[in-house]
């Protein structure tokens, strides 16, 4: 296979592969991996089947722009979360690609908005958590559970793992130097064979630590 028929994610593998060989399979003393700490807004997951009741038979997702981890989007589409009391988020944005449970990720300040009071869970980790209505321009959707407060986690793969000396499952720290300079703990682990290294905060965490005028972040072992 000539380089030119080769994809972005292929090089990238090619490339670590290449360099942690040479390193003896852990990075060089002091050359830290590039760290992403990213906040993740209020959205949405949807299934296939939700996507067309929201958006119109044979609908599927359309991409507005690529998100940090590959093969993940933000999509053109929104969708109106409605709580109890009809207390509701008008616009809020879908992330694709479609997945097996829908669920809804808000932060504390969404959750006292919509008058829910929301369990802090691990992405997909839906069961027993509230409920809301889904409303798209095509239909509604009822969602007898599956709104969360996503725990803060940290996205990697087994060679950052490795330089880390921690796994799938483990937990960190994230330290942040800002003007509300701060340490975050209890960051779950998400570790696997593709993952880019990068961080994911709600927005409520974000804005407590400042992270826009952040200095300096650092991931540290618990």
């Amino acid at each position: 296979m000539s380089i030119a028929t080769l994809d972005r994610s292929a090089i990238e593998k090619i490339v670590r592969e290449i360099v942690m060989k040479n390193l003896g399979g852990v990075a060089a003393p002091g050359s830290a991996p590039e760290l992403v700490v990213s906040v993740s807004a209020r959205h949405l997951h949807l299934t296939d089947e939700h996507v067309e009741v929201l958006f119109g038979p044979g609908r599927k997702l359309t991409s507005m722009k690529p998100l940090y981890q590959d093969g993940f989007f933000a999509a053109e589409e929104t969708v109106m979360v409605v709580g109890p009391r009809r207390r509701m988020l008008p616009s809020v944005r879908v992330l694709g690609p479609t997945r097996p449970q829908s669920q809804v990720e808000l932060a504390f300040t969404d959750a006292i908005s919509l008058g829910l009071d929301l369990p802090v869970r691990a992405s997909g980790k839906i069961a027993g958590t509230p409920g809301c209505v889904l409303v798209g321009p095509a239909g509604v959707v009822e969602l007898k559970e599956g709104v969360i407060r996503a725990e803060r986690h940290v996205h990697m793969n087994h060679e950052h793992a490795k330089y880390y000396g921690v796994k799938n499952g483990d937990r960190m720290s994230l330290r942040i130097e800002s003007t509300c300079t701060a340490v975050l703990e209890d960051l779950l682990v998400r570790a696997d064979g593709v993952s880019k290294l990068e961080v994911h905060l709600d927005t409520d965490e974000g804005n407590a630590v400042d992270l826009d005028h952040a200095t300096k972040v650092e991931l540290l072992r618990q």
